[in-house]
Formats: C-alpha cells, structure tokens, sequence
C-alpha cells in the first residue's frame, strides 16, 4: 500500500516503523549518543528511533532540536527515516541537514494505517510512503 503526502527532505529509507502518537522534544526528550527517548512521562521513554522510520505528529520545543537530529545522524543511531503529520521548522531543518527522508501530510492518517513494527519505505524525494 503506496500513501502520497508531501516530501520535506529527500532521500529513500526503509525499515521498522516506530509510532508515537505524542509529540516529542528532540533537545532532552533524546539522547543523542544512544537514541533513546529520555523525556519524562513519554509514552515511548526508554525505547530507541535509532535505524527505525519515527512516525510523531511533530516535534516540540528548542530550535536546538535540529542540532540534535544532526548528532544523532552523525553518532549513528538517528531513525532512518521520519514521517510527521505537520512538520514544522526545527524537524524539517534537522531532516534536511542531516539527510533523513521525511515526509508529512500523508492522504490516509498513518496512525491509523501503520501499527510498530511494520516495514515500510519513506520516499522524501517523491513524498510517498509504502508499507512493505
């Protein structure tokens, strides 16, 4: 199954999808030398995005997070990919800068379309998402 959306940053990605339907603070609700999620009372805290697709409604927070994005690219454990329901600056600007494909605005609400766990492909260049 093929959803169209709007692409934000390029690139192609594939794997396990990680969903969390709160949003999330990458400036300390990340570790950026682990990918875990830290943020207190978040609903995926302890869990890592690290080489999964992060599907969130958007991010929250300092404008820092797009530093963050790009630490946890260059330590190795940033998702492969990202899809948000509206992306906004901080997350757009840490995707772009950090080569992780992302895209928002999907046709079909994707928390109700995607369970964790499932593999799916993120096409930031064309805007699609493909559940494998």
């Amino acid at each position: 199954m093929e959803i169209a959306g709007h692409p934000v940053s390029k690139g192609v990605a594939s794997g396990e999808i990680l969903i969390s339907d709160t949003p999330i603070s990458f400036l300390g609700g990340i570790d950026p030398n682990t990918g875990e999620i830290i943020e207190k009372n978040h609903p995926k805290n302890g869990v890592s995005i690290a080489n999964r697709v992060f599907l969130f409604p958007h991010g929250k927070g300092s404008t820092v997070g797009s530093y963050i994005i790009y630490s946890l690219k260059k330590n190795g454990v940033a998702p492969c990919a990202m899809i948000n329901l509206a992306s906004e600056t901080i997350v757009a600007v840490g995707a772009i800068i950090s080569d992780i494909p992302l895209v928002d605005r999907l046709k079909d609400d994707p928390f109700t379309v995607f369970h964790d766990g499932d593999l799916v492909e993120v096409d930031g260049t064309r805007g699609y998402v493909t559940r494998k």
